[in-house]
């Protein structure tokens, strides 16, 4: 079994490594591909203040080199054109056709999926494994799936599963260990002039800060 995680990774940082390796775990992944999104589509309103493609798949690949089920995909830093979510994962379909694929992706992401490019086609391509950080979680699996996917599937309230009911697909929830940090957050410290030590791998700390992307990136 593969997990894909996807993001901007705009910049990576300890929660995403940290939500990697629980799932990695709790999924039993041989595998786990970082996928930065080269131009994500639905961020295209401030993409002056992400930093360039080859830029954070560097960091991606210094942060995760070290681990024996990590690795990074340049898929989408390679592909011309905006980075849908769809495009990349047809691709991997056919590239691993004979292994199971899971597309991790966290609670907040995943209540916006039905806006994404044909989502329909995305839950039938892979299993999802949306990540939580209990102790709150928001209401039901039934009530964050998105609306025009809740009829391609069967849900087990009990479970918090659902089960495709045409394609071999399925969605689960995978709790992980909550943790305040995130990539804005990171990105404003930085701003400010505050250590950012703990908060990223030490293995890119002083190339995050060396590039000065997010110093001159800084809206005034």
């Amino acid at each position: 079994m593969i997990g894909i995680y996807g993001g901007t990774f705009n910049p990576i940082h300890t929660a995403h490594l940290r939500a990697a390796e629980e799932v990695c775990e709790a999924l039993g992944l041989q595998r786990m591909l970082f996928i930065p999104s080269a131009r994500p589509p639905h961020k295209s309103s401030c993409a002056q203040h992400i930093a360039p493609a080859d830029m954070r798949f560097e960091w991606v690949r210094r942060a995760v080199e070290d681990h024996p089920l990590f690795e990074v995909d340049p898929i989408e830093k390679d592909r011309p054109g905006q980075s849908y979510l769809v495009d990349t994962l047809r691709i991997l379909r056919e590239r691993y056709a004979d292994q199971q694929l899971v597309f991790v992706v966290g609670q907040d992401a995943f209540s916006e999926m039905g806006t994404w490019r044909s989502p329909r086609e995305i839950f039938s391509l892979v299993d999802i494994a949306v990540t939580t950080r209990p102790p709150k979680i928001e209401a039901a699996l039934e009530s964050w799936l998105p609306e025009c996917v809740r009829e391609d599937f069967k849900i087990d309230t009990v479970q918090q599963t659902a089960s495709h009911r045409t394609r071999d697909t399925s969605v689960r929830l995978v709790p992980v260990t909550p943790m305040d940090i995130s990539a804005s957050g990171i990105r404003e410290a930085i701003r400010d002039g505050q250590s950012i030590r703990y908060l990223v791998p030490e293995s890119i700390r002083e190339a995050i800060l060396k590039s000065d992307f997010y110093q001159a990136a800084s809206p005034r």
